[in-house]
C-alpha cells in the first residue's frame, strides 16, 4: 500500500510538471509558428533538432544509468560528482568544436543559430546531473520545480513581445539563451537547498572508468535514440526544404503533445521496475493492468487527435498547418500504441540489465528509419517521413516481443502489434 501511495504521489508530481511544460512549450511553439514565416520557423527547428540530438548523444547513456544506480542504493553524492565531470568535459569539448567550426565554415544563418542556441543548451546540459540524481531519489516534486523554469520564462517573454508586436528572430534567440541560463542557475540553488547532498566535486578515475564501461551498451542505445528523436526532422530539412520542415515539425510537436500520458509514466517506471525485478518475485498482475491502461489511453488519443485535427489547427494557425498535415498526423498517430508498448518493454529490459539486447533493438530501429527516410522523403516528403517513423516503431516492437522473457505479456504484445501491421498494410 505504501509503495502504491508513493507511486501515485510521484505520478501526480511528474504529470503536473509535464502538463505545465507541455502547455508552456506548446504556447511557445504556437507563438513561433504564428509569428515567424515558414522558412525562419524551419531554420529554428532544424537547429534545435541538431542540438537536441547532439546533447542527448553526449550523455553516452550515463543519465539513465545514474537514475538506476541512485534508485538501487548507490551513493547519490558520488554519482553526482562522476556525472558532473562527464557533462562538463563532454559539453565543453563539443562547444569548442562548434566554435572552431564557426571560424572555418563560411558564415550562414543556420550555423549562427546553432552557435547561439548551443550556448544556452550547453548550460542546460550542465544542469542534468542534478536532475538525474533527484529523479533516482524519486524526489519528483523537486524535479518538477527544476524542469519548468525555462519554459515559463520563454512563454511569458514571448507573450509580452507578441502583445507589443515587436517579436523577431533575434529576440527569440536571446530569450532561449537567457531562459536556459536561468534554469541552470535555479536548478543548482534548488538542489543545494532541498536534496541534502553536499556539492563536492571529487575526481575518482577508477569509479568514472567503471561507470563509463558499464554505460557503453546503453551509450549505443542513447546515441541511436537521440538520432531517432529528430532524425526525420533533419532528413526533411536536408532532403526537402525548411518550409516542409516547418510543416512537419508542427505536426510532430502536436503528436508529441498527444503522448503526454506516456511522458508522465515513463520516468517513474525505471526506479519502480528496477525495485520490482530486484525482488525477484514480479507481480505480473499489476504490470498487465498498467499495460492495458496504457493501450486504452493510446487508442483514445488516436481517435481524439484525428477527429479534431483539421478544423482546430486550421482555425488556430490561419490555415497554415491544419489540412496540409492531415495525412501526416494520421500516420504519426498510429505510432502512439507502438510507443507505449516499446517503452514498457524497454523499461523491463533495462530493469533486468539486458542492455545489449536493447542496443540491438535500437540498431535495427535506426537502420529501418534511415533506409525508409532516404527512400520515402524524396518521394512523399512529410508523409514519407511519418511512414518511416511508423515502420521503425513497428520493427522495434517486433524485436522486443521476440526477445521478451516475461511470457505472460506475449499474447497482448503480439495482438497489439498485429493490429498495427494490419493498419500499415491498409495505408
Amino acid at each position: 500500500m505504501l509503495l502504491r501511495t508513493k507511486l501515485v504521489q510521484n505520478l501526480s508530481a511528474n504529470t503536473l510538471q509535464l502538463v505545465c511544460n507541455q502547455v508552456l512549450g506548446l504556447g511557445v511553439f504556437y507563438i513561433l509558428s504564428a509569428t515567424l514565416n515558414k522558412d525562419q520557423f524551419g531554420q529554428l527547428n532544424f537547429s534545435l533538432a541538431i542540438l537536441l540530438a547532439v546533447f542527448n548523444i553526449l550523455t553516452f547513456g550515463m543519465d539513465q544509468l545514474i537514475i538506476k544506480k541512485v534508485a538501487g542504493g548507490a551513493s547519490a553524492g558520488q554519482m553526482l560528482s562522476l556525472y558532473l565531470f562527464h557533462v562538463i568535459f563532454a559539453g565543453c569539448l563539443f562547444y569548442s568544436l562548434l566554435l572552431l567550426g564557426w571560424l572555418i565554415v563560411p558564415a550562414n544563418n543556420t550555423y549562427n543559430l546553432l552557435l547561439l542556441l548551443g550556448a544556452g543548451k550547453l548550460l542546460l546540459f550542465f544542469s542534468t546531473p542534478f536532475k538525474q540524481v533527484v529523479s533516482g531519489m524519486e524526489r519528483f516534486k523537486l524535479l518538477a520545480r527544476m524542469l519548468v523554469i525555462s519554459n515559463i520564462i520563454r512563454c511569458v517573454c514571448l507573450v509580452v513581445l507578441a502583445f507589443l508586436h515587436i517579436i523577431s528572430l533575434p529576440y527569440i534567440i536571446s530569450i532561449f539563451i537567457i531562459s536556459d541560463a536561468i534554469e541552470f542557475a535555479i536548478t543548482i540553488v534548488l538542489f543545494k537547498r532541498n536534496a541534502a547532498i553536499p556539492l563536492k566535486f571529487k575526481w575518482n578515475k577508477a569509479a568514472y572508468a567503471a561507470l563509463f564501461r558499464e554505460a557503453i551498451p546503453q551509450s549505443g542505445v542513447v546515441i541511436i535514440a537521440a538520432a531517432l528523436a529528430r532524425l526525420d526532422w533533419i532528413f526533411v530539412g536536408l532532403l526537402s526544404s525548411t518550409v516542409k520542415l516547418a510543416e512537419y515539425s508542427f505536426a510532430y510537436k502536436v503528436f508529441e503533445m498527444a503522448t503526454l500520458p506516456l511522458l508522465a509514466i515513463a520516468p517513474l517506471l525505471i526506479p519502480h521496475f528496477t525495485k520490482l525485478f530486484q525482488q525477484g518475485d514480479v507481480d505480473t498482475r499489476r504490470l498487465k493492468f498498467l499495460l492495458k491502461t496504457e493501450l486504452i489511453v493510446a487508442g483514445f488519443t488516436i481517435l481524439l487527435l484525428n477527429s479534431c485535427w483539421s478544423p482546430v489547427i486550421d482555425s488556430l494557425t490561419g490555415g497554415k498547418y491544419g489540412a496540409v498535415n492531415a495525412t501526416t498526423i494520421f500516420i504519426l498517430s498510429l505510432c502512439i500504441p507502438l510507443m507505449y508498448l516499446q517503452n514498457f518493454l524497454w523499461t523491463i529490459f533495462f530493469a533486468q540489465g539486458r542492455l545489449k539486447t536493447i542496443l540491438n533493438s535500437f540498431i535495427l530501429t535506426l537502420l529501418v528509419n534511415v533506409v525508409a527516410d532516404l527512400i520515402l522523403i524524396p518521394l512523399y516528403k512529410n508523409e514519407g517521413a511519418a511512414v518511416g517513423f511508423l515502420l521503425s516503431c513497428l520493427a522495434q516492437n517486433l524485436f522486443f516481443i521476440k526477445k521478451n522473457t516475461v511470457p505472460v505479456f506475449n499474447n497482448k504484445f503480439t495482438s497489439a502489434t498485429t493490429n498495427a501491421v494490419n493498419v500499415v498494410r491498409g495505408l
